[in-house]
């Protein structure tokens, strides 16, 4: 990287570099740039974590850049007409001062809304994340970083317009994307028969078609319901019995049913809440306690609503788990093992295996082997600080990646907000006093005047 550096200093004060525009409006010399590029941060990624970290920043005026597709996982993965398995009154994205919740936006749009017991739909949930992202996060740009290497004093990025960018910190908020898990056992089968849940979003081309969903969780069987739907014929193939919440009942708790199983973030449970309310405690448990609680806690299972669309209606080969797979005559043949030890066949045309998703850095296309090398981890998932920083200094992971050191709500869209605010701390105090702004304030995309106010002020 060295023997690089210096023609790399040439080639970025050409083209527009780091945070400071384009090169006629910088000092040209060398380290007036750096010193100026490094004082800043770029987020990496724009679904609810990424929006909220950037929210955070913004309104403590600390500079950086954001990139990606704006909640591209529920946008172009998610398929149409699914609901959220997470209660309205947790599925926010998080703002500072909680301006701009899922409530306001569904007031606002005229939908229909309940803190519980009202399922979130898909579309409404991308809706308000775009919404949140015009208002609160404008300088979101719309580019994907095809390589993020160290150099000296911070980091270098590549984006998919040719740009490249230097930042003295990177956050890294990719979310569930690149990090899907299929079974080996299934994994050498031709993509045009076997595809992961995250890569539908329209299921209209498997009407009529033989399908085998495999999974027990939410995306299986809000898939599989989907799918019989649109009238394709499709089994569910799951190794357990299918579990799913409990159904509001609209009374009120009683005062013993508050304190036995609080609400949460996560929902009911003493366990849920200590999990929802406690991540920076979490940290501080030993690591194999960690891993163990994030590996067996809030298993697999389906939203209340999603009962009655998958049982009785779409045939379920329960107790089973995917033994080989080939194809044959434009089919594939799945052997299928029952937890009794028995054996069964079953001919489809496409498989789809909803079976979640795991953290491995090695999937991660845009660091260079070398890079990922010098990233501590555990189980493929890096180790991080209580401030969420990795073993390189500087680079920082949320979201999914940051399970195994914060628990499980880091799965969820609820995580955001502890992230966004940890990470605001952090850098608010790591960053020299003369880079912070005092941001505008947003309504409805525009800037609205005479609202600004001092961002220390505001902490």
């Amino acid at each position: 990287m060295g023997a690089v550096f210096p023609q790399f200093v040439k080639f970025a004060l050409k083209v527009r570099g780091g945070f400071g525009g384009s090169a006629t409006n910088i000092n040209p010399s060398k380290e007036s740039f750096f010193h100026q590029s490094m004082k800043d941060i770029a987020i990496i990624g724009a679904g609810p974590y990424g929006l909220s970290i950037a929210a955070h920043l913004r309104h403590r005026g600390i500079p950086f850049r954001i990139f990606g597709r704006p909640m591209d996982s529920w946008l172009a993965h998610m398929p149409k007409g699914m609901m959220l398995k997470s209660d309205g009154f947790v599925s926010n994205i998080y703002d500072p001062d909680a301006d701009f919740t899922l409530k306001q936006f569904c007031v606002e749009r005229e939908i229909k809304y309940s803190d519980l017991g009202l399922p979130v739909a898909r579309e409404t949930f991308t809706e308000y994340g775009l919404a949140f992202q015009e208002r609160m996060v404008p300088e979101l740009e719309d580019n994907l970083v095809v390589s993020l290497d160290r150099m000296p004093g911070g980091f270098v990025l590549q984006l998919d317009n040719g740009e490249t960018v230097t930042a003295g910190r990177v956050v890294l908020a990719v979310g569930i994307t690149h990090f899907e898990y299929i079974p080996p056992e299934l994994a050498h089968l031709p993509s045009e028969f076997l595809s992961h849940s995250f890569r539908h979003h329209d299921l209209e081309g498997f009407r009529g078609r033989s399908v085998v969903v495999i999974g027990g969780g939410a995306s299986a069987i809000d898939l599989a319901g989907l799918l019989h739907e649109t009238d394709a014929d499709v089994q569910l193939v799951s190794r357990q019995a299918l579990k799913f919440h409990s159904m509001p009942t609209g009374k009120p708790r009683s005062l013993w049913q508050r304190i036995r199983h609080p609400q949460s973030g996560l929902g009911p449970g003493l366990r849920s809440r200590f999990f929802s309310n406690a991540p920076r405690a979490f940290h501080y448990l030993h690591e194999c306690l960690r891993l163990h609680l994030v590996s067996t806690t809030l298993g697999p299972s389906g939203g209340w609503f999603t009962r009655d669309k998958v049982i009785g209606r779409v045939p379920l080969l329960v107790g089973y788990t995917p033994q080989a797979a080939e194809v044959r005559d434009g089919r594939v043949r799945l052997r299928l093992r029952g937890n009794d030890g028995s054996e069964r066949e079953v001919l489809t045309e496409h498989i789809i295996a909803a079976t979640g998703y795991r953290v491995d850095l090695n999937r991660l296309p845009f660091l260079s082997a070398e890079f990922r090398s010098k990233i501590k981890a555990v189980n493929g998932t890096p180790v991080l600080s209580s401030a969420f920083e990795s073993s390189i200094p500087g680079l920082y992971f949320v979201g999914i990646a940051a399970a195994n050191s914060f628990g499980p709500v880091m799965r969820f869209a609820y995580g955001a907000g502890f992230a966004a605010r940890s990470l605001a701390r952090t850098m608010l105090k790591s960053i020299p006093g003369d880079s912070i702004s005092i941001p505008a304030v947003l309504t409805s995309g525009k800037e609205k005047a005479g609202s600004v106010e001092e961002p220390a002020l505001r902490a």
